[in-house]
């Protein structure tokens, strides 16, 4: 399996109160089929590819959601990064045989996970439908977390508008938005592998910093209608972008996530 990029976006899961309902939603969702993971886990896969995990909550408070790793060559260096960077590091690093994995929060406090690669480097397939493509963070304290990933993963920061249009998850509503690019990358929407959004005074002053995981699909709209059916609901209707058509949904056990239909070429 290839090595995936210093600070890239690599893995995703989702932690479930009800491991087998998931594998029904997003199986019918997704087309994905199931083989057993680790302890009470699931690996997905799509065409035989590995694109996520879905995980059993082993603690009712833990919260339903989807999240995301970043690659990393070292792992421990990385968290030493997370807490000189202001940050908070939730899980210490956990060396196993498929790699190893800890889980930190940017001053803001969305969370979100890093990988060192062993047996496993992360996905199988992306950018393609029915596998990851994004991810982003929202947060109310761009101040204090626009420099904490600049400073931990060495991303490369542009706003959209100096970039050129182009950027998944940009609008014409006025967001304060940027993107990320890696790394010795030149900045900008081709090179660019997340980005961060502002959470505005639209939403509850409750909601708490997190990160939203896009996945690719063939059809914004049909997907919604189908998050319906299955019980899920729709957060935001579909609408365009100039990245293409998303949509944010909601599994019917509450993990919020977006979906994406590229433009056609």
């Amino acid at each position: 399996m290839a090595a995936f990029a210093q600070s890239a976006p690599c893995w995703v899961d989702v932690q479930l109160p009800d491991l087998e309902a998931g594998k029904r939603f997003y199986g019918e969702l997704f087309g994905w089929t199931f083989r057993a993971g680790d302890g009470p886990r699931a690996d997905a896969l799509s065409g035989g590819a590995l694109v996520a995990a879905l995980a059993a909550k082993q603690d009712g408070r833990m919260p339903t959601t989807w999240g995301v790793y970043f690659a990393t060559a070292d792992i421990t260096d990385s968290v030493a990064r997370v807490r000189e960077a202001g940050g908070q590091v939730i899980t210490e690093p956990v060396r196993a045989g498929l790699g190893a994995l800890a889980q930190a929060a940017d001053p803001g406090g969305a969370v979100f996970g890093l990988w060192q690669a062993g047996e496993r480097a992360g996905f199988q397939k992306q950018n393609e439908p029915g596998s990851f493509c994004w991810t982003e963070v929202y947060t109310r304290q761009k101040e204090r977390v626009d420099p904490f990933y600049e400073e931990v993963f060495g991303f490369r920061s542009v706003d959209p508008d100096e970039a050129g249009s182009g950027a998944p998850g940009t609008d014409e509503s006025g967001v304060d938005f940027r993107i990320w690019s890696p790394a010795g990358t030149e900045p900008g929407p081709d090179t660019a592998v997340g980005g961060r959004s502002v959470i505005t005074d639209a939403f509850p002053a409750m909601m708490p910093s997190y990160f939203l995981v896009y996945f690719a699909v063939a059809d914004v709209d049909e997907s919604a209608e189908t998050v319906v059916r299955l019980g899920g609901r729709v957060s935001a209707p579909p609408f365009d972008i100039p990245y293409g058509r998303m949509a944010v949904l909601q599994d019917d056990q509450g993990a919020v996530f977006a979906v994406l239909q590229p433009p056609v070429s």
